[in-house]
């Protein structure tokens, strides 16, 4: 073995990134602010056929948003306690408690905010009740594929105030335009995009498993383990 280079590389492991250097979020993602805002969904370069991503996540379970691991393909501690409450006789408090454990659905679409062309392709993140209307809108046959580059629709964000959460609606421009006249500039939009399931920082069983045990007796256990993989958080 070269020790040298297997320190070199431990060194390199265990540094810490300088200038306090922080990924920012506002290159990946895009939230609507209140007021108007003019986007454009674009075709998803992971999925030309569905521009829309369903993950799952937990809020409220720790201080951290948590991507439930079933979004990948593995076992998920929350999911399965949820499911063990669920079984046997009803029992209205654990039916209660297992309510309050199920992940919650977030949608994620590729989009390009008007005036700000220069930020690239950022994801769009909300409920069901904006999937809801956007499928609804790519069902309506005189509208269809608003993500077409050619021939697709933009579409007017507004958020008011509400109370106390913000409200967000969403509708058609009443004119079908192209992506862009760039041809390079659409083709860098349809492939330099942001992976939607890859942004979020995905956590081990074990740890989802300690901020699950701390839920249910708080101050039991300490929160001190790494994430699994780094990446973005939503």
């Amino acid at each position: 073995m070269d020790l040298s280079m297997l320190k070199q590389k431990l060194d390199t492991l265990q540094s810490k990134p300088q200038g306090g250097q922080k990924t920012d979020y506002s290159t990946i993602f895009w939230r609507p602010t209140v007021g108007k805002q003019q986007i454009r969904i674009v075709p998803s370069t992971y999925d030309s056929s569905n521009p829309f991503t369903e993950l799952k996540f937990y809020y409220g379970i720790t201080n951290k948003v948590m991507i439930s691991p079933l979004n990948f393909g593995e076992k998920d501690p929350i999911a399965l306690f949820a499911g063990k409450l669920r079984e046997g006789e009803y029992n209205k408090e654990n039916y209660i408690l297992a309510k309050k454990l199920d992940a919650k659905n977030r949608v994620f679409v590729p989009v390009v905010v008007r005036g700000e062309e220069d930020k690239g392709v950022r994801l769009w993140g909300f409920g069901i009740t904006i999937y809801k209307a956007l499928l609804a809108l790519a069902e309506d046959e005189d509208i269809g594929d608003f993500t077409d580059v050619i021939n697709g629709w933009d579409m007017v964000v507004e958020q008011v105030q509400g109370n106390p959460y913000p409200e967000t609606t969403v509708r058609i421009k009443p004119k079908q335009t192209p992506l862009s006249d760039n041809n390079d500039l659409v083709d860098k939009w349809l492939k330099e995009q942001p992976n939607p399931v890859e942004v979020h920082t995905q956590y081990d069983y074990d740890f989802i498993k300690k901020q699950l045990q701390n839920y249910l007796n708080p101050g039991a256990v300490e929160e001190n383990a790494p994430a699994a993989t780094p990446g973005g958080s939503d």
